[in-house]
This record gives structure tokens, C-alpha cells and sequence, in this order.
């Protein structure tokens, strides 16, 4: 991709996953990059496994304190920040009936609360000094119904809302898009799959198959590129034609 060498970009959610992922991927485009992870045991493995990283940062993206911490000493490490993917969130999986109030607390705290955390601070600093990209993880599940996750659902449709609002204030200077992927096999979802229920879902997927977090990785990367230069206030679905025809719906 054009244009990413020498960017400075900070992950949240960055160590496993999409976000590792995606931090792997800028680096091979030549990107300085730093990733924001609570979880210390996976900050361990991203740093074994990525040496070349500039920076694991630990933070709760729901705590304002430790997100102004984290962002500031990442600024302070890569000599500023040029590209944010606002990538964490968490899930749980249950009836809306038996959503508890701390529950839904729990999953707007981070995966919304804290994308606005994240997102008004890198704004800020991009729109003092050279502007920069902002992306941020969506979902399918905030396009269409998904059963048992309205919590979950809630949040994602927030950020869609949130990146287009986003886009039209802080233009040009700062663009901002979001990425909506489906099904995507990371380690964490392989290992909750019995070989049965991978299947059953993944014939319900026209290209039969779940993404892999490499191909949500690589559309980060044109996003951030100078490739995407005239992209901003759009959510690009990623989902192998999941929702074409209404498939989740079902």
C-alpha cells in the first residue's frame, strides 16, 4: 500500500486476533506500531511474537485515566500518532431478557464509551498537527438482528453512527471509516467450535468459509493508505456476502 512507511499507528484490542493481525500487517508495509491491550498475558505473546513492535501498551479502553496514560506515552514513544484503529470490544452471549444491568454497563463501557475515549483523543492530536485516519471495528451485527447479543448489537450500531459523524465533522483533515466484518476465525472463536458447529456455520456463508483475521488486517491497511485517500464516512462490510440476501436475519 502507498504511503504507510514511516506512519505511526496505534491498535487497540491488539493483541490477539483482528488487532494482531493487524498490527503484523503494518508493520510489513513499514509502519511504526504500537498495540493497546487490558489483557497482560496476551501484551506477552504479542511482544514475542512481533519483537518489532515500538510499544504494548496496558489499558482499559473503558477507564478515561488509563486511555489518556496509554495514548500519551504512545505519542511519547513514536513521536506522534498518525493512524488509529479502534479495534477492542468485548461480547457476551445471552437472552435479552436475562441481560443484566451491569452486563450491559459492561459492553457499552468498552465497546462504545471507549471507542469515543479513544477516537476524541487521537482526533484531537491528529487535527493539532498533520491529521491522520481513524478506523474503527464494526460489525455485521450492527447492519442486521443478530439473536443474543443486543447488547453487543447495540454497541456496533453505535460506532457505524458514531465513525459518520466523525467523518463529517472532523473533515479533511481526518478521515474516518469503519470495518464491518462477519464470522472471522480467530484463535479464540476456533477454540469455542466443535469441528460440527464450524461447518453448520460456515455453509451458511456463500463463500463457505469464515475470513481469516489477516484479510480483515489487509483492509485496514488500504483504509490507512494513501490508496484510500479520497475514503472517508463509510462502513465496508467484510463478511463473504453473509448479509447480501438477509442471511443473518435468519
Amino acid at each position: 500500500m502507498r504511503g504507510l512507511k514511516g506512519k505511526r499507528v496505534l491498535i487497540t484490542g491488539g493483541a490477539s486476533g483482528i488487532g494482531a493481525a493487524t498490527a503484523a500487517r503494518f508493520l510489513e508495509e513499514g509502519s511504526a506500531v504500537s498495540v493497546l491491550d487490558r489483557d497482560a498475558k496476551g501484551r506477552d505473546q504479542i511482544r514475542k511474537q512481533l519483537p518489532n513492535l515500538a510499544a504494548t501498551l496496558d489499558a482499559d479502553v473503558s477507564n478515561l485515566k488509563q486511555v489518556q496514560s496509554a495514548f500519551n506515552e504512545a505519542v511519547r514513544i513514536m513521536g506522534g500518532i498518525d493512524v488509529l484503529i479502534n479495534n477492542a470490544g468485548i461480547s457476551i452471549r445471552h437472552d435479552f431478557l436475562k441481560i443484566t444491568p451491569e452486563e450491559w454497563d459492561k459492553v457499552i463501557a468498552v465497546n462504545l464509551t471507549g471507542v469515543f475515549y479513544m477516537a476524541q483523543m487521537a482526533a484531537r492530536h491528529m487535527c493539532e498537527h498533520d491529521g491522520g485516519v481513524i478506523l474503527q471495528t464494526a460489525s455485521t451485527n450492527g447492519i442486521v438482528g443478530q439473536p443474543y447479543y443486543a447488547d453487543y448489537n447495540a454497541t456496533k450500531a453505535g460506532v457505524i453512527e458514531l465513525t459518520r459523524t466523525m467523518a463529517l465533522e472532523l473533515a479533511p483533515k481526518v478521515r474516518v471509516c469503519a470495518v464491518a466484518p462477519g464470522y472471522v476465525l480467530t484463535p479464540m472463536q476456533r477454540a469455542e467450535y466443535t469441528d460440527a458447529m464450524l461447518d453448520e456455520v460456515n455453509r451458511k456463508i456463500p463463500l463457505r468459509r469464515h475470513a481469516k483475521p489477516e484479510e480483515i488486517a489487509a483492509l485496514f491497511a488500504f483504509l490507512a493508505s494513501d490508496d484510500a485517500a479520497y475514503v472517508t464516512g463509510q462502513v465496508f462490510t467484510i463478511d463473504g456476502a453473509e448479509t447480501a440476501g438477509g442471511l443473518a436475519s435468519r
